[in-house]
Parts: structure tokens; C-alpha cells; sequence
């Protein structure tokens, strides 16, 4: 929402009839009304979504016990009654019920023809910090296309080659001459796998995307994950049972949540280890896709693990290629990822510190022309 747009929204007095009602709950970022003493006495949809709780259980609240900096919060109420124009705060904390703080913008307006409630609108940076990793990700995902045929070709039929090659060197040599055979064997083996990943992004199939049960989809993945990567690995679920179907591509969906519990088991390496799924709904997640239509992704899927997190240079080109904080890391996995959500016109963000990474795939449900076939 541009700034002048959201000014003029909340400006406006709070709902008084059913077409206001209907538009204080489409508003897509989260909203709370405050009185003369700072205490919540309304709240949209998107507020209850933003900080984890009800309606019923924001109103009544302090909103300085939601919002970290509470002197310099208050003094910016305080200039806002004042001055009765709105205010914009940036790289504001707050706290969600159950979940670590997140960065937000907070604007500040006066209710017209009012001098002591105020509205206030905070909109979550994380979604927006990660637009900015999306695009160059994506585009330095795309361009592995254009060596992949190249690979193929160029490399994967020389290393069958040596592979060969050092086979046959390997019946004629002494068992002290045996380790070097099998090291050439070895390396070989795993440029041809890195080949072959590289070779996934210049052949992927065209989507079909379809109605999907989510849980189904996510059950399907911790399974075959328990079968591999993550054998170790404690995996537990807490599903949104209410949960409408996604629209997606089945195989492309669980190449994704197979890299992401892939990429946390990985990132484990130690006893205790734990990797939760959890699925729930947000309507306040809107994106604009490239023909410039605005589109819902309400679906979340979280992907969290109690692993080490990764480090700010990682996490600055997390989705790029050939970024990995893991030895002998291809740094292929996530590039992957985002490249089959942005085709499939769905979101991926994350969290990461130590002790707590999430990575949270957003997706559209089923299109209402769809729903009527």
C-alpha cells in the first residue's frame, strides 16, 4: 500500500456499518485502533494474524507491552495527538504470541475529528526484506539454465571417461595404489552429481498445477525424509486442520519441502536435533506477480529447525546458486527452491539465528474459476 493511500485509510473513522466493516477487514496489512490510554479497542484481521492472537485477546492490551522501545515508542504517540498528523517509525520489534520478535514499519495516524485514539498500521519487514533477495536470486537462478546443456555435454561424458578409466587402472595396481583410484573414482562421481543437479534446472517439467491436500503433500515428504536425509532426525507436525486446498504442482511441491527438510537436517549435525512443520493460514500475505496483478498466497508452510542458523553472508544470497554454508555444500538446493515457487506463483521467506531457522513457503489456494469446474 503507498504511503499517501495508507494515510488516507487511516485517517478515516473507525467502521461504522457494514460496507466499513467489510473494508476494515480487507485491509491487508495489520491494523489496531488504540484510546487516550494507549489500550487496543479494535483490530483487523491481519493484526490477530500478525501478532498470534484474537481479537479478544489484543483488546484490552497495552499496545507498548506488543512493541519493543517503549520510551521512544510513547513519545511518538504522544507527538502524533499532538501535532494530529501521522507519524512512520521504522525497524520497529514486535512480539508475536509464541514466536520470536519480528522488524516491522509502524505508521501512526490520528482518527479524523478525534484528538485521543489513534490507528496504527504495522507492516512486517521481513516479507519485505526478502523481495529484494527474490529477483536477483531468481535471475541468477535462471542463467544455470544456460550452462546446463553445456555441462551435460561438456563434462558428463569425459568423467564417464576417467571414471572408466581409473577402473581399469584399479585391477592392475597394488593394493597400496588402490586409495589414489578410488579418490580419482570418488571426485569423479561427485562432479557428475553435481552435474546432474546443475542439469535439473534446464530440464524441468512444465507444471500442472491442481487442487492438493497440503497435509497429504507434507506427510508424503517427512516420510520419504525419515527413509534419508533426515533418519535421525526427530520431525514433528502441527497442522491447520481447517486449512483450504493449495493450488500447486504435486511433484514440483515435494521436491520443494524434500530440499527445505533436506537443507535442516543438514544443517543439524549434532544430537537433538529437531525440524517442525507447521502449516496455518494468513490471509495479510499479498504478492504482485509480473503482469502487475495483486495475488493472495494465504497458505503458510513453516519449516523450522534448532540448528546453528546461517551466518549474515549466507543469508544475504541464501537463494543464489552455488551459495552454501556446509562443506561440499553445491548451494543448489534452496536456488532450486525458489526458482519452482516463483513459477508455480508462490512465496518463499525465512527467519535465521542461532538455535531458530524457518523457512516459510507461501502458496495461493484453489482460483475461484477453478473451484466452479
Amino acid at each position: 500500500m503507498r504511503s499517501s493511500q495508507c494515510q488516507k485509510t487511516l485517517r478515516s473513522e473507525a467502521p461504522q456499518n457494514d460496507h466499513r466493516d467489510v473494508a476494515w477487514a480487507s485491509i491487508p496489512v495489520a491494523v489496531v485502533m488504540i484510546d487516550e490510554s494507549n489500550h487496543i479497542i479494535d483490530t483487523n484481521p491481519s493484526a490477530e494474524m500478525l501478532f498470534n492472537r484474537s481479537a479478544k485477546g489484543l483488546t484490552g492490551q497495552c499496545i507498548s507491552d506488543l512493541i519493543a522501545g517503549q520510551s521512544r515508542f510513547e513519545e511518538s504517540l504522544r507527538q502524533v495527538r499532538q501535532r494530529q498528523s501521522p507519524a512512520l517509525l521504522n525497524d520497529v520489534n514486535i512480539f508475536p504470541k509464541g514466536r520470536h520478535s519480528t522488524v516491522a514499519s509502524v505508521q501512526l495516524a490520528p482518527v479524523a475529528d478525534e484528538t485521543a485514539r489513534l490507528l496504527i498500521c504495522i507492516r512486517s519487514r521481513e516479507i519485505e526484506g526478502k523481495i529484494s533477495l527474490r529477483d536477483p536470486a531468481r535471475t541468477a537462478a535462471r542463467s544455470v539454465v544456460g550452462m546446463a546443456d553445456m555441462l551435460s555435454h561438456e563434462i558428463r561424458n569425459p568423467l564417464s571417461g576417467i571414471i572408466g578409466a581409473a577402473q581399469l587402472l584399479a585391477m592392475k595396481l597394488s593394493t597400496d595404489d588402490l586409495e589414489l583410484t578410488e579418490l580419482i573414482i570418488e571426485e569423479a562421481h561427485r562432479i557428475r552429481k553435481l552435474v546432474e543437479q546443475v542439469d535439473q534446472f534446464g530440464h524441468s517439467k512444465v507444471s500442472t498445477c491442481q487442487a492438493l491436500n497440503i497435509h497429504d503433500l507434507l506427510d508424503r515428504a517427512r516420510r520419504l525424509a525419515k527413509l534419508g536425509c533426515a533418519s535421525d532426525v526427530e520431525i514433528e507436525t502441527d497442522y491447520d486442520p481447517s486449512l483450504p486446498e493449495v493450488w500447486g504442482d504435486h511433484d514440483q511441491l515435494l521436491r520443494v519441502f524434500l530440499n527445505l527438510v533436506q537443507n535442516s537436517a543438514e544443517a543439524l549435525g549434532q544430537e537433538g536435533g529437531q525440524i517442525s512443520i507447521r502449516t496455518c493460514y494468513d490471509r495479510s500475505l499479498r504478492v504482485r506477480n509480473s503482469v502487475g496483478e495483486d495475488k493472495s498466497l494465504p497458505i503458510q508452510v513453516d519449516i523450522r529447525d534448532n540448528g546453528p542458523g546461517l551466518s549474515k553472508e549466507i543469508a544475504a544470497h541464501a537463494f543464489e546458486p552455488f551459495v552454501s554454508g556446509r562443506k561440499n555444500g553445491t548451494g543448489l538446493g534452496l536456488a532450486l527452491v525458489s526458482a519452482i515457487l516463483s513459477d508455480l506463483g508462490g512465496w518463499i521467506s525465512f527467519d535465521s539465528q542461532p538455535g531458530h531457522t524457518v523457512f516459510r513457503v507461501s502458496l495461493p489456494t484453489v482460483p475461484k474459476r477453478m473451484e466452479a469446474n
